[in-house]
């Protein structure tokens, strides 16, 4: 038998583009299902002209207009945290790379959990998180660090949701730290200031250096990352320094 006879039809197109280093849209979204069901984002004005569930970052501009989403999530946060179904996995196809910078940081919030005191994960137990579409540490619209700027229509479509702080992977069972950056803004039950402060506090816990991986990207790199387990962060860039990514996000799905 050919090794191509052995390809199922529906992951072939995936295939041939995996081994031509070059994912077409089709091809590209073929393999993120393969994880879940992809989710549009929001900003459905940076949505891939073929196909919706591909969210087009990039910094560049064509008729003085720009392409994509030049500064998304320039803050430690976990995807789709302020939807009632969050993401599963994000995966990132990069196409332009930067002259410098545009890496990506992760932060490991299994070990940031199992490192808090018996006391503190005492604590945590059965508090919730209300999140909404943003980022807590800067909500100046004008800030490069501030969560992308919704249209009205957009901001209408969000909502609060509750999200344990520390939450259980829906797929390992293990706890780690979840509801502590970037969406997260208050904590059910308790007063504003103490749970600002107890976030805070997580937050600067959860993203130590220690807990860190730096990523740098070469064009034709895939990358897939667990959003239940790590929380990430983009890095700014020269505005000027072409950079381009196609980005699909996978929602879980509701257990019955």
């Amino acid at each position: 038998m050919r090794e191509m006879d052995r390809i199922p039809a529906d992951f072939r197109e995936v295939w041939d583009a995996f081994f031509a280093q070059r994912f077409t849209p089709s091809a590209f979204l073929a393999f993120a299902r393969q994880f879940g069901p992809p989710e549009p984002h929001v900003i459905d004005q940076f949505h891939h002209p073929e196909h919706a569930e591909i969210l087009i970052l990039s910094n560049v501009q064509k008729d003085g207009k720009p392409t994509g989403l030049a500064d998304a999530g320039t803050y430690f946060h976990t995807d789709y945290s302020y939807l009632d179904m969050p993401a599963r996995c994000t995966t990132l196809y990069s196409i332009q790379v930067p002259k410098v910078g545009g890496d990506t940081l992760f932060a490991d919030q299994y070990a940031a959990y199992d490192d808090l005191s018996s006391s503190m994960k005492k604590r945590l137990e059965g508090l919730i998180a209300l999140h909404h579409y943003g980022n807590r540490d800067d909500q100046d619209r004008a800030s490069r660090t501030v969560a992308s700027v919704l249209t009205a229509d957009q901001e209408q479509k969000m909502t609060w949701v509750r999200h344990a702080v520390a939450r259980k992977h829906p797929v390992t069972g293990r706890i780690a730290l979840y509801s502590v950056s970037g969406s997260s803004f208050g904590i059910e039950g308790m007063p504003e200031d103490e749970a600002i402060d107890l976030l805070d506090e997580l937050k600067r816990h959860a993203t130590q250096q220690k807990y860190q991986w730096r990523l740098k990207y070469g064009v034709g790199d895939v990358v897939i990352w667990d959003n239940a387990s790590l929380l990430h962060s983009a890095t700014l860039i020269d505005p000027n320094d072409p950079r381009t990514l196609w980005r699909i996000t996978i929602k879980e799905e509701r257990r019955s």
